[in-house]
């Protein structure tokens, strides 16, 4: 009898704990994606004062086959309490063993490509609409036209929501992107002194998504307080690269840094900045509109304009301010979504003491709608950023084919874009002079530095086909042309000291991808 009581008791916990596991609901998400380019990335030619110039991520080889796996899995309490967990496998290279992109190569042993994108808890206030989610999480700034030019990146932090009625929403977020990372320096043979002093920023955010019959506007403004050792390395200077601290950034390019950088040791008009000892909070902030006009469907209009600023107390060659405005029209049709857009970015001025007159971001990776190859903008892992994270310092125009579709489940989208540059030749003339015009990181630019002389041209060609449900095959083709401004008043200053005057390679890529999603 006893053994029978011990096998109902323990049949009796079974089902129970069976009970309460039900009370979660998992829930699987995935994606593989296998990418395939053969292409050139762009260079410029010829070598000057040791630095050798080059275009976007020109290490890479012409060809180059590579993989990414994603995962998420939620537990679902409720429409009101749920969690989730997001990892990312690579991207790997396919026969990599050390460094970036490594855990492909022979025996594939190399557990370390694996990354936590996402952790974070979803919950409601009991009987309110007011939502919470907390962990890290992806935060992006609004954009309803060209992509993101300031934030859109995972970040640890909280961002609350409430929906006011069915016209107005509020969002606030507070993120904090970078803590605990400056290892000290050595004083009165201490070691590590002042490591993790105020090296904090953080980042607080309003955003009010409006909603009306056919439009849609949302305004929004962003402040970060920024701590004077935030950037710092172990040799008291403010460090380019922040690999070594999990960030996987070069703070110099994220494009908070005017052009005439803190790592300037060779421009006079910049000398000292190197080796600045900042001791108070700089302070960052944006304001943007962003929106969108759907009433006269199926025509649809939408902009985006955004304006930063990045002070600093202890020196004014280190502020940047700027904006950035666009336009696009588009009109959708039985077979394609064709439309026209236009872009204008404040640029440098001839005079780097006053800092830069460019947009600065926080994130430099900003996904781009307007270009897949000369921007950030392609969607899975192809290459790309050619001419730039973000569109600082750029202007132009574009026209496009979307979405155009002829036989089903087979889309294509052409697209050609013409970039002009904002930036002072002037500027440019004193960077090539002290020849430093080649390390773009210490410049503070990103791939390339386009000035008023200088200009490019994008043409690209992107084909989807749905092979099954969730199997989708991309081929796309890219071609950027590149002229640069050899004149004496920019690039060509550099032939004045017998030097060559720079010649380029233009870049392009063909990419096969397959993605398999669930």
């Amino acid at each position: 009898m006893k053994k029978i009581a011990t096998l109902l008791l323990a049949a009796g916990l079974v089902f129970g704990a069976a009970t309460g596991a039900s009370a979660i609901d998992f829930k699987a998400k995935g994606q593989w994606i296998m990418s395939f380019d053969y292409g050139q990335n762009g260079t410029f030619q010829g070598k000057y004062k040791g630095h050798k110039p080059t275009g976007w991520n020109n290490s890479q080889d012409d060809f180059e086959a590579r993989q990414r796996v994603r995962l998420q899995l939620d537990a679902v309490a409720s429409e009101s309490l749920s969690g989730t967990v997001y990892f990312e496998i690579g991207e790997s290279f396919w026969g990599k063993a050390t460094g970036t992109g490594r855990g492909a190569a022979l025996g594939a042993d190399d557990n370390s490509v694996v990354k936590l994108k996402q952790a974070y808890i979803d919950w409601m206030v009991p009987e309110t609409d007011l939502k919470f989610r907390m962990g890290i999480q992806n935060i992006t700034t609004p954009a309803y036209a060209s992509g993101n030019s300031v934030l859109n990146d995972d970040v640890a932090g909280i961002v609350a929501n409430y929906q006011i009625n069915e016209m107005v929403g509020v969002t606030a977020f507070w993120a904090r992107p970078y803590n605990d990372n400056y290892a000290g320096t050595t004083h009165s043979g201490q070691k590590n002194w002042r490591a993790n002093y105020m090296d904090n920023m953080d980042a607080f955010g309003l955003l009010v998504p409006l909603t009306f019959d056919g439009v849609k506007v949302t305004p929004w403004g962003m402040y970060a307080a920024i701590g004077p050792n935030t950037f710092r390395d172990a040799q008291d200077n403010w460090a380019g690269n922040l690999a070594n601290m999990g960030a996987g950034r070069n703070y110099v390019n994220s494009g908070l840094f005017p052009a005439g950088g803190p790592r300037h040791k060779n421009f006079s008009e910049a000398d000292g900045i190197a080796n600045r000892k900042l001791t108070s909070y700089g302070n960052a902030w944006w304001g943007g509109l962003s929106g969108e006009l759907t009433m006269f469907d199926p025509f649809r209009l939408a902009w985006d304009f955004e304006y930063g600023s990045v002070t600093w107390d202890d020196d004014g060659r280190l502020n940047r301010q700027g904006w950035f405005a666009t336009l696009l029209a588009e009109y959708k049709l039985d077979w394609a979504t064709p439309g026209l857009y236009g872009w204008y970015a404040s640029g440098d001025d001839n005079n780097p003491s006053n800092g830069s007159e460019r947009l600065p971001s926080l994130d430099g990776n900003n996904t781009n709608k307007y270009s897949n190859f000369a921007f950030d903008g392609d969607p899975y892992i192809a290459r790309d950023s050619v001419v730039g994270h973000g569109m600082a310092g750029t202007w132009g125009i574009g026209a496009r084919l979307k979405d155009m579709s002829f036989i089903e489940d087979l889309k294509h989208t052409f697209r050609v874009n013409y970039i002009g540059g904002t930036n002072s030749t002037t500027m440019a003339k004193k960077m090539s002079r002290e020849g430093v015009f080649w390390n773009s990181a210490d410049m503070g630019m990103e791939a390339l530095y386009l000035t008023t002389g200088d200009s490019a041209l994008e043409f690209g060609l992107t084909n989807t086909y749905k092979m099954y449900e969730n199997f989708t095959v991309t081929l796309e083709a890219d071609y950027v042309a590149l002229w640069l401004d050899t004149s004496t008043s920019a690039w060509g200053a550099r032939h004045k000291e017998g030097k060559s005057i720079p010649q380029t390679k233009d870049a392009w890529n063909i990419n096969a991808s397959f993605v398999y999603s669930f």
